[in-house]
């Protein structure tokens, strides 16, 4: 992870612009601000949690108008989407960040990341004997947490 400064956010509105640009895709404030309101987020996000806290704030966007900048984003590589074993995509940004795994607890949903430098190592391993390059990778690792709260809700 990076340490995010006022010119983070510059340089991630920048990559969207070129993208756009390239695209030919209009710049819009919509965009703008769904990319702020993103990039402002520390957790994993569904769609309609990312509509609700938006329009909380008066901006007045569309479910469609969301659900179409993800997937731009999701395009020129600015956010990333996992799917947790529930029916329901989850986002989270992506620009800046090292590959990371996630542990996913099965009775509160809580996500917790971590990286290990070994999983980097069998990928790298596994892809030579193999012969076969690995681009990149999804880990999702499914238990319980120990947080007392969630264990508390269990019995």
């Amino acid at each position: 992870m990076i340490k995010e400064s006022p010119q983070y956010f510059e340089e991630v509105l920048n990559i969207l612009n070129k993208y756009l640009e390239a695209k030919s895709l209009r710049k819009t404030s919509e965009r703008n601000t769904i990319l702020e309101e993103i990039y402002k987020r520390n957790d994993h996000f569904d769609a309609d949690t990312l509509y609700f806290d938006i329009n909380q704030k008066k901006f007045n966007l569309s479910r469609a108008t969301i659900y179409n900048t993800l997937e731009l984003f999701l395009d020129c590589g600015l956010v990333k989407r996992h799917q947790f074993g529930k029916n329901i995509a989850v986002y989270e940004k992506s620009f800046g960040y090292k590959q990371h795994d996630h542990l996913i607890c099965i009775n509160c949903k809580k996500v917790l990341e971590f990286c290990d430098p070994r999983i980097q190592q069998i990928k790298q391993t596994t892809g030579e004997i193999l012969s076969f390059k690995i681009k990149h990778h999804s880990l999702h690792l499914y238990g319980e947490c120990l947080n007392p709260d969630c264990q508390e809700k269990i019995k």
